[in-house]
């Protein structure tokens, strides 16, 4: 009985180990960026501002530029050795009414190297019709083109000042 239930451990423990899915969530505290994947793995995740230097806060100015930046994104199914990322990117006001609204800024591209699209940028230009003391929120979405329950989501809510 031992054994037979030993073997049924470990054949538990090969079934799960074998499976190619991860998920996860994660926020930064600092800046607020709350990153869910699906699928993917990522390494890291965070904000960059107008200097392009990781951001330690959500402040922004007005006229100039917030990057979510997702790296080391891997599991991709691949098509003739390339990857088919999708990016969405969309910015609403306190009200939820849509300021920025780009349901695929990768459409008119014919697939990347593995290694190109481990990193992707979704960035936010702050300018009219935003206005400083106003709350903003960004949310990107990347998907795998080739298995679309791949996904990564990362929002932050960003002050402009």
């Amino acid at each position: 009985m031992k054994a037979l239930t030993a073997f049924l451990f470990l054949m538990g423990a090969f079934v799960l180990c074998s499976c190619e899915f991860s998920a996860g969530k994660k926020k930064d505290l600092q800046t607020g960026l709350s990153v869910s994947n699906d699928g993917f793995t990522i390494e890291e995740s965070y904000l960059v501002g107008p200097d392009n230097t990781r951001k330690a806060d959500n402040k922004v100015p007005l006229n100039s530029t917030i990057a979510i930046v997702l790296e080391g994104i891997q599991n991709y199914e691949l098509k003739d050795g390339k990857a088919y990322p999708g990016l969405m990117l969309t910015v609403t006001d306190a009200a939820g009414q849509p300021i920025l609204d780009q349901q695929d800024l990768l459409a008119n591209y014919d697939g990347f190297a593995p290694s190109d699209a481990a990193v992707l940028r979704g960035t936010v230009t702050v300018g009219t019709p935003m206005r400083s003391g106003e709350t903003y929120h960004v949310r990107m979405r990347v998907w795998d083109k080739n298995k679309f329950e791949n996904e990564i989501v990362a929002e932050v809510d960003i002050d402009v000042e």
